[in-house]
């Protein structure tokens, strides 16, 4: 039963949300990734959405480039937190993805987060917070992480 479901609108968007995936199984946190497109696929996005979300998935994650119309798509379907990770995959640089995602009408919203991978891995922290609100054990391998970071600051700074 997985608390976490990442949706990629496309097999090319693997690389750049393989790092979700990975932090998210670090953190032991049990999560499906899949691929459904908000254009190509919307009744398997939909029928998806409703299935995760009856064995117990808390929380979405999104992924999608261009017009990137996933996160609203999943967003439209379910009450529950859904991440929006936009990718850079045009011309434009990831911005139309980017406004696309975080354009969200009232009563839908879609937590947006940063373009490509460093999007998917603030995107698996944050789906680990909203987890640990309810989960102790999620909470601790948090605050253990960020005690992590310190200490990986702190000695490269005596390394100096």
């Amino acid at each position: 039963m997985p608390q976490v479901v990442i949706f990629m609108g496309s097999i090319s968007d693997e690389e750049k949300m393989r790092p979700c995936a990975d932090l998210l199984t670090e953190l032991g946190i049990d999560h499906t990734f899949t691929i459904s497109s908000a254009h190509r696929t919307p009744e398997r996005t939909s029928m998806l959405v409703k299935e995760y979300e009856a064995d117990g998935c808390q929380v979405f994650i999104c992924a999608a480039g261009l017009a990137a119309h996933l996160a609203g798509a999943v967003a439209a379907k379910t009450i529950k937190p859904v991440l929006g990770v936009p990718l850079a995959a045009s011309a434009f640089g990831g911005m139309d993805a980017m406004l696309a995602t975080v354009q969200m009408p009232p009563g839908f919203p879609v937590g947006t987060l940063a373009l490509d991978k460093v999007g998917a891995k603030n995107a698996a922290w944050l789906a680990a917070q909203i987890l640990a609100l309810h989960d102790d054990s999620v909470a601790a391998k948090i605050l253990d992480a960020r005690e992590g970071f310190k200490v990986a600051v702190e000695k490269a700074a005596a390394s100096l």
